[in-house]
C-alpha cells in the first residue's frame, strides 16, 4: 500500500502571455519544483493578442481546469480572462503585477503597456548573438588560438557539461568555449598564456561521471568494457584535472549536483569578480 509521501498529484498549469511565455515558463518551473509529490501538466499560450485568440485559449482552459498564469497587456483579453476564470471558479495570477506595481510606485512612472517590450533587437540581444556564433566556433577545443578573446574557458574532462554550460553562458552575452582534457593529451601551451580569459575547471564525482558515459556508450549501442567508463579511470583522469587547475590556481566548479543553470550561476559569479 502506498503512502501518502508516495502519491503525487498532476494538475494543468495554463500560461496565456501577448509575448513568447517564456517568463510564465520560468515562474512556473521555479515555483514547481518546490512541491516535491506534485507534477504540472503545462499548456503553454503564446501570442495571444486578438479576441478570437483569447476566445479559442479559454476553450482548452475550459477543457482542462487548473490554475491560470498570465502575463497580459491589453486590458481587453485581460479582462476576459479573469472574467471566464471567475466564471468557472478556477485561479487566474497575473505574475508580473506586484512586481510592476512596486517598481512604479518607486520609479514614479507608468509602465509602457508595450507587448514584449523586453526583447527589442538592442545591443545585448547582438551580443547573445555573437556569444552563441563564438561558443559553436570554439567548441570542444577547437580554433584554440581564438579562444584569447574569449570571456571563460572552460576545461574539464568528458561528460563535465562544457558545452551546455557554454551555451547557456552564451545567453547570457558571454563569450564562453571550451577544452576538453582527454587522457595523454597535453593541455595546448598558448591557453596557459592568455590574459583575457578567465579559466575554470569543471569537475565531478568520478562514480557520477563513469555513471554519465556508461549511458552515453549504451545510447550508442556500444557494449565492450573500456577505460572511458570505468571507474578507476575515471578517477584518475579527475585527480589529474584537479592537480592542473591547483598548479595554475584556476578556480573550479563540482558539477555533480548542479544543474547547468546553477553551475552557469556559479560561473558568472566567478567572472563578476574576476572583472572587478
Amino acid at each position: 500500500m502506498k503512502s501518502q509521501t508516495d502519491i503525487s498529484i498532476y494538475f494543468h498549469v495554463h500560461l496565456v502571455s501577448d509575448s513568447t511565455g517564456e517568463t510564465l515558463v520560468a515562474v512556473m518551473k521555479a515555483s514547481t519544483a518546490q512541491f516535491v509529490h506534485a507534477t504540472a501538466l503545462e499548456h503553454l499560450h503564446a501570442l495571444v493578442r486578438t479576441p478570437a485568440q483569447m476566445e479559442r485559449t479559454l476553450e482548452q482552459i475550459e477543457a482542462r481546469p487548473g490554475i491560470v498564469l498570465y502575463t497580459l497587456v491589453n486590458d481587453e483579453n485581460r479582462h476576459r480572462l479573469e472574467q471566464r476564470c471567475a466564471e468557472l471558479n478556477m485561479q487566474a495570477v497575473s505574475i508580473l503585477d506586484p512586481t510592476l506595481a512596486t517598481l512604479g510606485r518607486y520609479l514614479g512612472e507608468a509602465m509602457s503597456s508595450e507587448v514584449g517590450a523586453q526583447r527589442h533587437l538592442d545591443e545585448q540581444y547582438y551580443d547573445r548573438i555573437k556569444a552563441l556564433d563564438f561558443a559553436m566556433a570554439h567548441d570542444d577545443g577547437q580554433n584554440v588560438a581564438g579562444l584569447k578573446d574569449a570571456d571563460v574557458i572552460l576545461l574539464g574532462v568528458s561528460r563535465t557539461s562544457k558545452t551546455p554550460t557554454c551555451i547557456y553562458l552564451a545567453n547570457r552575452g558571454i563569450k564562453a568555449g571550451n577544452i576538453p582534457l582527454v587522457p595523454g593529451a597535453t593541455l595546448p601551451k598558448d591557453v596557459i598564456s592568455f590574459k583575457k580569459p578567465l579559466i575554470v575547471g569543471l569537475v565531478a564525482r568520478p562514480e557520477r561521471i563513469a555513471e554519465i558515459r556508461e549511458q552515453r556508450l549504451a545510447s550508442l549501442n556500444e557494449t565492450k568494457a573500456s577505460a572511458y567508463a570505468n571507474e578507476i579511470s575515471v578517477r584518475d583522469e579527475m585527480l589529474k584535472s584537479k592537480r592542473l587547475f591547483a598548479k595554475h590556481r584556476w578556480p573550479t566548479v563540482d558539477v555533480s549536483r548542479r544543474s547547468i543553470e546553477e553551475t552557469a550561476a556559479r560561473i558568472i559569479n566567478i567572472y563578476q569578480e574576476h572583472k572587478r
